[in-house]
């Protein structure tokens, strides 16, 4: 199992709208091959993070070159103030 976790940082007044359109890419991605998972979280310090759950390195790196995965990347960063840095864990326990 693969954990990819990015923190990111979205532009004021935005958060209501980026969360429908997060349920509306879910839908697409829960499609593609070995994808597990993918939620929002928010810290208490109101930061944001990204979290997707994927089979495996070789399913989530696949996922990452599709057309789908594309087009929903360049239209969640239109809501960001920059690029999310992913790190990426492997599950080693659980």
């Amino acid at each position: 199992m693969l954990v990819v976790i990015a923190e990111v940082e979205l532009k004021n007044g935005v958060e209501s709208e980026f969360k429908k359109r997060l349920a509306e890419q879910h839908k697409i991605l829960s499609k593609l091959d070995g994808f597990v998972s993918r939620r929002l979280l928010k810290s208490s310090d109101g930061k944001y993070r990204i979290m997707v759950e994927h089979q495996s390195k070789e399913t989530f790196e696949k996922m990452t070159q599709s057309p789908e995965h594309k087009k929903i990347h360049d239209e969640s960063v239109t809501f960001m103030e920059s690029h999310p840095i992913p790190k990426i864990f492997e599950v080693v326990y659980g």
